[in-house]
């Protein structure tokens, strides 16, 4: 799940608010109801809080691109953390 979403982002997401952010660790409940997604923004810069703006809002389109890419039987809501 990690690089998938680490992917998505280098690759897919357009918003300039997250390029260059990293994806540390993700933990993901075991009725993968929820995913916590943890970043690093080490060199970003827009700040922190746009950052998590940026993810927020382009958590669907990652998740819808998870469901693309794999054959699991829930996609997990996705919260975004500073690590």
């Amino acid at each position: 799940m990690r690089h998938e979403i680490a992917d998505i982002l280098f690759r897919k997401v357009k918003d300039p608010r997250v390029s260059g952010v990293s994806i540390t660790d993700v933990e993901v409940t075991d009725d993968l109801r929820n995913a916590k997604v943890f970043i690093s923004t080490y060199g970003v810069a827009a700040g922190n809080e746009e950052v998590l703006k940026g993810l927020k809002s382009a958590s669907s389109f990652i998740r819808a691109e998870i469901m693309r890419r794999l054959q699991i039987k829930r996609i997990p809501e996705l919260v975004f953390k500073v690590d």
